[in-house]
């Protein structure tokens, strides 16, 4: 059956500079309080980001339709056209006119150091959107990392009008305080966060991180190269990693990572089995450089999933 998935999250482009060169041989220790220093750079690459459109490009690859919710600028036409193409709906995407998409500047010299600059944008005004209510409502509403007011707004909604959701605040929960994240937690689906991020939520709200997997039936947890861990009504599943090929970028690992559970768990699969669809579809995300540069066939996934963790009727099932 047809599940109307909405990914409310970021949407940016991310421009990619390399500076051929160390910038600590171009800062000087006794002048930094009058910092004034330019870096000539080999190359740019500009690349499609954001965790809304990250999440739902690897829903589309899986099978869905998924709808992205954001606020853009008047540069997101290419964008726009891209994620049509790769079988994303955008009609919920709104344009800020005078403004651009938010941006971000990453200028990284040959020791992997970075200096990065943030634009907004656009995605300031991610607050005044709200849910379709009519004929297009939601089935299960994605609340990933965007404008912390933007997440707020959406909790409030989907707790007004029972839909579910997953509550991803990340990146986003240095940010928020408490509160704020106690409210998001308390009627979410699911919670999803690394283990970093679950201490954090953990103190920020004053529980224990044991107390906080009570709060929501379904957390979790993503440990990096360690797998992830999975509690769900008093069970504790462990998911592997699946097997990368190459680990070029792992950028947008973790945005693949959350598609791939939310396609097994709206599905209805066993926890192992969803776990073990998301950490797949990661690994694809970090074989490639960009966010959104992997494809793969139903088949293929189906293919690699049993090489990495056995034949699974359930899966052939869905994809087939």
């Amino acid at each position: 059956m047809f599940v109307r998935i909405v990914v409310a999250g970021s949407i940016a482009y991310d421009y990619i500079m390399v500076f051929p060169g160390q910038f600590k041989d171009h800062i000087l220790a006794d002048k930094v309080h009058v910092l004034s220093v330019s870096f000539l750079v080999e190359s740019m690459k500009r690349m499609r980001g954001g965790t809304g459109p990250n999440i739902a490009y690897n829903l589309a690859l899986l099978g869905e339709r998924p709808t992205v919710m954001g606020t853009v600028g008047e540069d997101f036409s290419e964008y726009r056209t891209w994620l049509e193409n790769a079988g994303v709906d955008t009609g919920l995407i709104k344009v800020i006119e005078g403004d651009f998409t938010a941006s971000c500047f990453i200028n990284t010299d040959l020791s992997d150091n970075q200096i990065t600059a943030f634009y907004p944008g656009a995605m300031a005004q991610a607050h005044r959107q709200r849910l379709p209510l009519d004929g297009h409502r939601p089935d299960f509403v994605i609340i990933a990392p965007n404008d912390p007011a933007a997440m707020a707004q959406l909790v409030i909604e989907c707790q007004a009008n029972n839909i579910p959701y997953l509550y991803d605040p990340s990146m986003q929960a240095p940010r928020m305080n408490g509160p704020e994240l106690l409210a998001g937690c308390r009627s979410a689906a699911a919670l999803i966060g690394n283990d970093y991020e679950f201490a954090m939520m953990a103190e920020k709200i004053g529980c224990t991180e044991e107390e906080l997997h009570q709060v929501v039936g379904l957390t979790v947890v993503t440990k990096g190269g360690e797998g992830a861990t999975i509690y769900h009504n008093g069970q504790v599943y462990e998911i592997p990693v699946a097997k990368a090929t190459v680990v070029a970028d792992p950028t947008g690992a973790g945005d693949a990572f959350r598609a791939g559970f939310v396609r097994g768990y709206l599905a209805g699969l066993p926890m192992p089995v969803a776990g073990r669809i998301a950490s797949l579809t990661a690994c694809y995300a970090i074989e490639h450089h960009g966010t959104q540069e992997h494809r793969y066939t139903k088949a293929d996934f189906v293919a690699r999933y049993e090489e990495n963790f056995g034949a699974e009727p359930l899966l052939a099932e869905l994809f087939g």
